[in-house]
């Protein structure tokens, strides 16, 4: 058997490569397992518990703690929101990119985890940049130096990525240019994985503080609900990557989750500190969430099935169309978020871990926590963007100052003749 191994093709390219004494038995090199870090109040006053209440009452403790944190930030606004969004994502980077020079750093290799973190900024530079653009398209232009930079802008951030392209060209060693590529392309999965996925987080922010917080919300109260289902009634196991997952914990978190959404959505929508989106004000020279509410998140009247007619003795309900929508959200948070953690589950096993750092105790690493949230973020920017955002009137005005004299004087008759031939313009000249 350990013949066969040996003189299996990966493993003489493992084995060849390989200067560590440190193995599994798989031929992949282990991690080293971080310290337990539970504070040693917690570890005293639970000592004489098993291992399974102890974690229960390590995450019962730190959870609500989280979820205040939680509720403080999103109290300081929208641009706090963001900058706590920037913070996660460097430090999700840093757990991925530590395991990987973890699992490899008796090879040495030359520039790898300078050339990572370059690449993070390339890659933040570039979708930031593209953020303020479309979103504050104003401020920009009003600042020369901004728009310099909005101008060049992939320009730019395309020759920032070049200079780390060839940094990583002129790093190659001889001997290692397999595991030299291997890291390479380590680094851009995660980038793929956590940056991307952030970015589209901070859109959605933007769309209007209400698209940010009950996407999280119905991630966490699943999360929640199907771990406290599963603890009590769980019996079935649901999936090999996770064997503490249950069937019974996967169901009474999904009609949990619904109903949290519903009402999460109705006390949310009446607000337009929640509704309305990001813009950044000429006159205060700040940014506001100050709007008149769009349909979305007005009270309207629904007519109720028959079946729950007769059940409720409702013919009428009144809902905000939002609180529609967020069953889709929920629904994709209870059904398809999970997915995230199990993949994450599945990577973590890969490198035999149990978690992608001892950040905080009871819950593994910030990774662990955020590894649904990301596949959620995906989802949801791709709703708005399916089924309720139209064209984006900052980025056509952008595109329009952009041209000509003579090109945007063409579109504005073919404005004019168009409003006319509405009857549009009229009432437009008679209300100014």
């Amino acid at each position: 058997m350990v013949f066969d191994r040996l003189i299996h093709p990966f493993c003489i390219c493992s084995f060849s490569l390989t200067v560590s004494r440190t193995k599994s038995e798989s031929g992949v090199p282990e991690v080293p397992v971080p310290a337990d870090d539970t504070p040693e109040v917690l570890n005293k006053a639970l000592s004489g518990l098993s291992s399974r209440w102890k974690n229960w009452w390590v995450r019962g403790i730190l959870t609500p703690a989280m979820i205040s944190f939680f509720f403080i930030i999103i109290y300081l606004g929208p641009m706090v929101l963001m900058m706590i969004v920037l913070c996660i994502q460097i430090k999700c980077f840093h757990e991925i990119i530590t395991i990987g020079y973890s699992v490899y750093h008796s090879y040495h290799l030359p520039w790898f985890r300078t050339l990572s973190w370059y690449f993070l900024l390339c890659v933040n530079y570039f979708f930031y940049g593209e953020t303020v653009t479309d979103y504050f398209f104003t401020l920009v232009q009003r600042e020369e130096p901004l728009r310099i930079l909005s101008k060049y802008h992939r320009f730019i951030s395309f020759a920032l990525y070049l200079t780390g392209f060839c940094m990583f060209v002129l790093s190659l060693v001889k001997k290692h240019y397999r595991l030299q590529f291997y890291m390479f392309g380590w680094t851009h999965v995660t980038l793929l994985i956590v940056v991307t996925q952030s970015h589209l987080i901070i859109h959605n922010l933007f769309e209007g503080m209400i698209w940010f917080i009950v996407p999280i919300s119905c991630v966490i109260c699943n999360d929640i609900m199907a771990y406290m289902f599963g603890f009590f009634f769980g019996r079935t196991p649901l999936i090999k990557l996770s064997p503490k997952k249950t069937w019974e914990g996967f169901i009474g978190g999904f009609f949990a989750t619904i109903v949290f959404g519903i009402l999460l959505s109705y006390v949310m929508s009446g607000y337009r500190f929640f509704v309305c989106p990001v813009e950044f004000n000429n006159d205060s020279n700040s940014f506001t969430v100050d709007c008149k509410p769009s349909e979305l998140f007005q009270l309207q009247d629904y007519g109720l099935p028959p079946v729950l007619q007769s059940i409720t003795g409702w013919t009428i309900v009144k809902l905000y169309p939002f609180q529609i929508h967020s069953i889709a959200l929920s629904a994709f948070a209870s059904i398809m978020g999970p997915f995230g953690g199990f993949f994450a589950s599945g990577f973590k096993r890969a490198f035999k871990i149990k978690d992608f750092a001892n950040t905080i105790p009871g819950h593994g690493g910030i990774m662990d926590r955020f590894d649904c949230q990301y596949l959620m973020a995906t989802f949801v920017n791709v709703y708005i963007a399916s089924f309720i955002r139209g064209p984006n009137p900052s980025k056509v005005i952008q595109q329009l100052l952009a041209l000509r004299p003579d090109q945007q004087l063409h579109i504005f008759n073919s404005l004019k003749a168009h409003l006319t031939e509405k009857g549009l313009l009229p009432l437009l000249e008679e209300a100014a």
